[in-house]
């Protein structure tokens, strides 16, 4: 798979500067339960094995981040791993730090910590980011500055989830990449994208040829326009260039189309709403 980077933030800018406190306890390792916004849904049992041979040796060293919840238990905001792995050790009790924090930050936290750790795979990744953007009211601009990373970027990385769900899977196991799945974003289709993933992973294309091949996956329609509508191959370029700049700045899908002697431009937008917030931007 193509290099994942972290996010430039460890748990050190969480976790409080001392683990020990008011705030720091034992509890029954059955009153911690997961928290089902962790965006981890995968786990390499090898890994868990390991460090479930580690904590039977040395304990859990690394508490856990939790939240009480009102019927007695708590629920986990970060180290998911380490309480699987003290399952599997056969552990009865386990450090935590008891915090208080709403849902934003518990995604945020989960989130964090396994980037710091253990890379999530793009999949994984572009859910937990969906969720903090669309489910929790986020903008991309405070996420991503937030977890270190660009506004374009966390676009990419959310549209990942456009893709047809088998294809998704293929992410999530490694058979194709965050690269692999923003080419076959590229090919119009959704069926298509379906059959082009499979292709692309079956026969172990790289990430160069997937983008190459997607260039004429919609019938050779980039190189047909210029036929069609009399520009040039040159015009034809620019006016790419330009639309790709857009939907960056923009962060939505753009369309630039002769028109007589002029050109239109489209704008992809799902609401009025969108439209408001994007008047609002261009002022």
């Amino acid at each position: 798979m193509a290099e994942r980077r972290g996010m430039g933030r460890g748990l050190g800018a969480i976790l409080p500067e001392s683990t020990s406190g008011p705030d720091m306890r034992e509890l029954p390792i059955e009153l911690v339960k997961p928290n089902p916004g962790q965006p981890r849904s995968r786990f390499d049992e090898a890994a868990l094995q390991a460090l479930s041979e580690s904590i039977k040796a040395s304990g859990v060293v690394q508490p856990l981040i939790v939240r009480s919840l009102s019927d007695g238990s708590y629920e986990i905001i970060a180290g998911e791993r380490r309480w699987r792995a003290a399952h599997l050790a056969g552990v009865e009790k386990v450090p935590v730090v008891i915090r208080d924090s709403d849902e934003a930050d518990r995604l945020e936290v989960a989130l964090i910590e396994n980037m710091v750790r253990e890379d999530l795979n793009p999949v994984e990744e572009a859910k937990a980011c969906a969720a903090l953007v669309e489910d929790l009211g986020l903008s991309k601009e405070e996420l991503g500055r937030r977890i270190g990373r660009s506004r374009p970027t966390i676009s990419n990385l959310i549209r990942l989830l456009e893709l047809p769900d088998d294809v998704l899977v293929m992410l999530e196991e490694g058979r194709l990449s965050e690269g692999h799945g923003k080419a076959i974003l590229s090919v119009e289709d959704h069926d298509a994208r379906r059959k082009f993933g499979k292709q692309a992973a079956a026969e172990g294309w790289s990430v160069r040829q997937t983008e190459e091949k997607a260039k004429t996956a919609n019938g050779g329609s980039k190189k047909s326009r210029p036929k069609a509508s009399g520009l040039s191959a040159e015009e034809t370029e620019a006016i790419d260039e330009v639309t790709a700049k857009l939907e960056t700045k923009l962060d939505k899908p753009v369309r630039i189309k002769p028109r007589g002697q002029g050109l239109t431009l489209e704008i992809q937008l799902e609401s009025l709403d969108q439209a408001l917030d994007l008047a609002k931007k261009l002022k």
